[in-house]
C-alpha cells in the first residue's frame, strides 16, 4: 500500500507490517481453502485436506504419494511406498468427499463424478460459510490493530490526527482484503455452478 500513514509513524510502523502480514495470511488461507474445494473438474488440490496414517503419524497425502489429474474426471494417486496403498485407500473412502477410489495394487484411481445440482448448492453454502469465517478473521485482525492504535494514543506515542488517519487506513485495508476474498468466492461459485 503506497503512502501508508501508519508506516510513516515510528510508533505504528511494526504494527502496520504485522497487521498487513496477518491479513495477507488470512486471504492466502482462504485462497488455499478455495483450491481444495471441489468443482466439476478433477484437481489435485481436491485431496489437499486428506491425511493418511503413516508409520505412527498423520501425513498429508501429497507427502506420501504422487497425485495427478490426467483427465477432467480422474485423479490418480501413486504412493512412494507401495505398502501404504491400503491406508491411502481407506483415508480416501472415509473422507467426506464422496469418492469411490479404485485400487489396482500399484496406484489408486479416483473417478470424479459430475456434481449433482443438490451437491452444487451444498458446496456454495460451504463456500459462503468459509468466506464468512475468513471475513471474521480479517475483522478480528482489524480489531487488534484498532486496539494497538488506541493504546499508542493513550500512551501519547501518537497524536489524535495520527490515530484517526491510522484507524481509517486499517478500515480501508480491511475492506480491500474482504473485497479480494469476496471476488475469489464469486469466481469459485461460478466454477461450482457451471455444468
Amino acid at each position: 500500500m503506497a503512502g501508508s500513514v501508519m508506516a510513516a509513524i515510528p510508533a505504528l510502523k511494526e504494527a502496520h507490517v504485522q497487521l498487513k502480514t496477518r491479513m495477507d495470511k488470512a486471504v492466502g488461507d482462504f485462497r488455499n481453502s478455495l483450491l481444495s474445494t471441489r468443482t466439476g473438474r478433477a484437481s489435485v488440490h481436491m485431496l489437499d485436506t486428506i491425511r493418511v496414517p503413516y508409520y505412527g503419524s498423520e501425513m498429508p497425502l501429497n507427502q506420501i504419494a504422487q497425485v495427478h489429474a490426467p483427465e477432467a474426471q480422474l485423479i490418480t494417486v501413486q504412493p512412494f511406498d507401495p505398502s501404504s496403498l491400503q491406508e491411502i485407500e481407506k483415508a480416501l473412502r472415509t473422507s467426506d468427499m464422496g469418492f469411490n477410489p479404485q485400487n489396482d495394487g500399484k496406484m489408486i484411481r479416483i473417478p470424479v463424478p459430475p456434481l449433482t445440482e443438490e451437491r452444487r448448492k451444498e458446496l456454495v453454502k460451504h463456500l459462503h460459510k468459509m468466506l464468512e469465517e475468513h471475513r471474521t478473521a480479517v475483522r478480528n485482525i482489524r480489531r487488534d490493530g484498532n486496539e494497538l492504535i488506541k493504546k499508542a494514543l493513550k500512551d501519547k506515542k501518537i497524536s489524535e490526527d495520527d490515530e484517526k488517519k491510522s484507524l481509517d487506513e486499517i478500515q480501508k485495508l480491511t475492506d480491500d482484503e474482504i473485497k479480494k476474498m469476496e471476488e475469489m468466492s464469486k469466481q469459485k461459485e461460478k466454477e461450482v455452478m457451471q455444468v
